[in-house]
């Protein structure tokens, strides 16, 4: 944080590998007396190495570098930044994973200007940025119902719909593989009981993008000739 002759200038960098992007959030930025863009790079350690004197770091949720948002705030963090996610992406198995990681809120990058405006001076100041798509990454889709796992019924879950298989999952968690077919058992109870059955894996998988709590698949971009 500077001081000026105009009060307290924040200090902003930015993580965006999309050249485009970037050059509309400087020109955003340019005409705000109190938000300054100190830095931008495509990738977290680009940016640390440029500087770690920031008051906020806005980070894209999805890079081309294969960086999980989890580590990339972790590592923001580690050099006392917080950060703010600047994204166009829905996943919400991303969101979630920034939510659990400790951000101080998601502004999407179709939002008006004055409305990202807003979202950056509120986070660099230390505030929380409230929004729908926060909520729902902290909550889960409010459009479907919670089911209630404990923490430990999602690791078991999480581990089993990606593909494990039963007795690994047990390996994995340290528990007994009784124990983990006990928690499987339960978590389809669960999802029956909320009117939202999950009889196979393959539907306990479907349960687990639904609420976020595994990627959603991507779609391929080769395109058959």
């Amino acid at each position: 944080m500077a001081e000026g002759s105009r009060g307290v200038v924040r200090r902003i960098g930015l993580v965006e590998d999309h050249e485009s992007v970037a050059l509309g959030f400087a020109a955003m930025l340019a005409d705000q007396p109190d938000l300054e863009l100190a830095g931008t790079a495509t990738t977290v350690s680009g940016l640390l190495e440029q500087s770690t004197d920031l008051d906020l770091a806005v980070l894209d949720l999805r890079l081309s570098d294969g960086s999980s948002p989890k580590s990339n705030v972790e590592q923001l963090r580690a050099a006392g930044l917080e950060t703010l996610v600047f994204t166009g992406a829905e996943n919400p198995y991303l969101l979630r994973s920034a939510a659990r990681a400790g951000v101080l809120g998601v502004v999407r990058k179709s939002e008006p200007a004055a409305v990202v405006i807003e979202a950056i001076r509120v986070a660099a100041a230390g505030g929380q940025v409230a929004s729908t798509e926060w909520a729902a990454a902290i909550d889960g889709d409010p459009e479907l119902d919670d089911v209630g796992l404990s923490p430990r019924q999602l690791e078991v879950l999480e581990l089993y719909a990606s593909g494990e298989k039963l007795d690994r999952v047990a390996r994995l968690t340290g528990l007994a593989p009784q124990t983990v077919n006990d928690y499987l058992q339960r978590i389809r109870q669960k999802y029956a009981e909320a009117g939202r059955p999950a009889p196979t894996k393959t539907d306990l998988y479907k349960r687990a993008v639904e609420d976020g709590w595994l990627p959603m698949p991507e779609r391929s971009d080769v395109r058959r000739r």
